[in-house]
């Protein structure tokens, strides 16, 4: 008869199986959010890799319940922390406004798109004359897809406040877009 070697659990592998099961699946929604927190892409991976890494330190402390929502809480605490030591950034990148004008050209009739063109530039214009408190709603809730729970914890606001921003925000954008002939008038008042 043999005897059986068990080999004590090492907290190691617990804590990479936790990351990998709470933390892992959120990487991309993590990053949807530190660009819109951000304003350099650079940035926002450093505000992600900070929020990984702490998340791994503390993983054998969460409790399992609403990952998505611990993390957007470590990012916003990262974030702050990131405010108080920040230096002004003394070199912007002058490229990206061109490379982002370059991709929006695409295939289709020229009608198609000069209006898509139109289309953007009121959009982009409408939501660049937001109040930021209105334009991360924006950001956060019709671009990076989060919900207005979500959206409301990582703002620190109540979710009727959300509702709010955001109800204010797309009734300013529409009105451009109606201004500039690009959607119908009913509904604008």
């Amino acid at each position: 008869m043999e005897d059986e070697v068990t080999a004590a659990p090492n907290p190691a592998d617990a804590r990479g199986k936790a990351f990998a099961t709470h933390v892992l699946p959120e990487v991309e929604v993590l990053l949807r959010v530190a660009t819109t927190l951000t304003a350099q892409p650079a940035d926002a991976e450093d505000l992600v890799q900070e929020t990984l890494l702490r998340a791994y330190r503390s993983v054998d402390r969460f409790d399992g319940r609403h990952p998505r929502a611990w993390l957007l809480t470590i990012m916003r605490r990262a974030e702050v922390n990131r405010h108080r030591r920040r230096r002004p950034h003394l070199l912007d990148d002058p490229d990206a406004d061109l490379d982002r004008l370059g991709s929006r050209c695409s295939a289709g009739s020229a009608e198609e798109v000069v209006v898509g063109q139109a289309f953007d530039e009121v959009v982009d214009s409408a939501l660049s004359g937001l109040p930021d408190k209105h334009r991360r709603v924006v950001q956060l809730v019709d671009i990076d897809g989060l919900t207005y729970a979500e959206a409301a914890h990582l703002l620190d606001v109540p979710e009727g406040t959300v509702m709010s921003r955001l109800h204010r925000a797309r009734k300013r954008i529409r009105a451009r877009l109606v201004a500039a002939g690009l959607a119908p008038r009913r509904g604008v008042r």
